[in-house]
C-alpha cells in the first residue's frame, strides 16, 4: 500500500508538473502592433448591461416587449450600434435566496462622454420603470476599441 501510494503521488507530480510547463510554454506576452501604437484614437467606454427578464408578480418581459424597449429607448441613444444576447442568469438577492432567470445582455461601446454616460443611466431607469425591476447590472470598463480592416 505504501509503494502504491508513493507511485500515485510520484505520478501526479509529474503530471501536474507537465501541465504547468506546457501552459509556460503555449503563454507568451503579446507585444503591440504598430496599428496599436500610432492609434490617437482616445479610449472607449464598454457597457455591459444585464437586465433581468422575471417580471416581480409573475410574467416575463417578453422577446416582443424586449424589441419594443430596443427600438423605442436603446436605439434612439445609440444609433451607431450596440449588441445584445440572451443568456441564462443567477443572483442573490437581500434575504440570501438565490434566484435563476433570463436575462438580456446588452453591450454598449462609445466614447467617453458625458450625455452617453446620461443616456445609459436614462436606459437602466426606463427598463426599472416599464417592467418593475429592482435593478439592472451595469458593468463599465475603458476599453481600446478598433474596427479591424
Amino acid at each position: 500500500m505504501k509503494m502504491r501510494l508513493r507511485f500515485l503521488s510520484t505520478l501526479l507530480v509529474l503530471a501536474l508538473g507537465g501541465c504547468v510547463a506546457v501552459r509556460s510554454e503555449k503563454i507568451a506576452p503579446v507585444a503591440p502592433s504598430a496599428s496599436t501604437e500610432s492609434s490617437a484614437a482616445p479610449a472607449s467606454i464598454l457597457d455591459r448591461l444585464y437586465f433581468g427578464r422575471t417580471i416581480p408578480g409573475g410574467g416575463e418581459v417578453s422577446d416582443a416587449q424586449w424589441a419594443a424597449f430596443l427600438a423605442e429607448v436603446v436605439t434612439p441613444r445609440f444609433p451607431a450600434g450596440l449588441t445584445a444576447w440572451h443568456a441564462d442568469g443567477q443572483w442573490r438577492n437581500a434575504t440570501g435566496t438565490i434566484t435563476r432567470e433570463p436575462c438580456t445582455v446588452l453591450e454598449l461601446i462609445h466614447p467617453d462622454d458625458g450625455a452617453l454616460d446620461r443616456a445609459v443611466a436614462e436606459i437602466i431607469a426606463e427598463y426599472r420603470r416599464r417592467f418593475g425591476q429592482e435593478s439592472v447590472l451595469r458593468v463599465r470598463a475603458r476599453v481600446d476599441a478598433q474596427f479591424q480592416g
